[in-house]
């Protein structure tokens, strides 16, 4: 287990306005120089992140349009994801996107590509190790349809483009992240509170491996540290497997807001993967997830505590 020293080095994070990356962005920022990558198109979400010690400059993935990033990066952390449905423009964007910034960014020391568990074949409570299957997890999402075929692609690219450029590079597969910033479990919470029913597989329990972003920010350096030329490829989730009918049945416990499922075929299945290598790795998680679930309400929904 590796983990880098990032104290003084400059590090890329791209798709900075996103959920996991903005308070990855503002957490390393406090003791290396951060620059933000992004399209922007929210100014205030620019304004936020500047004032909190992040650099900003606007790429445009999808256009390969990256000439703002500056020449001496010594680490990157690609966190941008297009999800507009297009299949065309996702797959430019995510696919394409990916070896114009692989290709600028060739003198760096590593880099690291936000993937997704979302890469796996639905296979009920199977247990995935990285070697896969691959199949279309969140297809039966409409409003998701483009996400884990574009994914899968994705990967191939970075594969590619790692060896093409010989940059040591790591492909972190995410599963369920959280925090005070969001994430699915804060879309539950919100659905409790205006008593929409929770959507369940009906190969229950739907079990996944959620992740505080305190977690994901401490394990930055040990995935940078994993780093290969031949990409290692590694599931990033929490240590403890966890069903959405479980947390949100906690997130009633500390609210009082009731619950409700719904059984569906119409969600995605559970993804429990293998984490021996994440584990040897970079270490495992901190944060226990009933701790974190109720930092998440209290940042979130303070008055709702019990």
């Amino acid at each position: 287990m590796t983990a880098l020293d990032l104290s003084g080095s400059t590090i890329l994070v791209t798709g900075v306005t996103g959920q996991v990356a903005t308070p990855m962005a503002i957490a390393l920022s406090q003791t290396a120089t951060v620059i933000g990558a992004a399209r922007f198109s929210s100014l205030s979400k620019r304004d936020e992140l500047e004032a909190a010690g992040v650099r900003c400059v606007t790429i445009d993935l999808e256009a390969g349009d990256v000439e703002a990033i500056p020449a001496d990066i010594d680490y990157v952390l690609n966190f941008a994801v297009a999800k507009t449905n297009d299949w065309d423009r996702d797959l430019d964007a995510n696919a394409g996107g990916v070896l114009s910034l692989m290709e600028k960014v060739a003198g760096a020391s590593a880099f690291v590509h936000c993937s997704s568990t979302a890469v796996y074949k639905p296979m009920g409570h199977h247990v995935f190790r990285e070697e896969g299957p691959y199949g279309d997890n969140h297809g039966v999402w409409d409003f998701l349809r483009t996400y884990s075929m574009s994914k899968i692609a994705t990967e191939t690219s970075v594969r590619w483009a790692a060896k093409r450029f010989d940059l040591p590079t790591t492909i972190a597969r995410l599963s369920v992240p959280y925090g005070d910033n969001g994430g699915w479990p804060a879309i539950h919470l919100e659905m409790m509170l205006n008593g929409s029913r929770i959507p369940v597989h009906t190969d229950d329990p739907s079990i996944y491996h959620p992740i505080h972003e305190d977690d994901i920010v401490a394990m930055v350096p040990g995935l940078l540290g994993a780093a290969s030329v031949r990409a290692t490829t590694v599931n990033w989730g929490g240590t403890d497997p966890v069903s959405v009918e479980e947390w949100c049945s906690y997130l009633g416990d500390l609210t009082g807001l009731s619950v409700e499922f719904e059984r569906t075929d119409a969600t995605i299945d559970s993804v429990m993967v293998d984490l021996t290598r994440l584990h040897d790795l970079v270490g495992t998680t901190a944060v226990p997830w009933r701790e974190g679930m109720r930092r998440m309400v209290a940042a979130r929904h303070p008055e709702l505590l019990v």
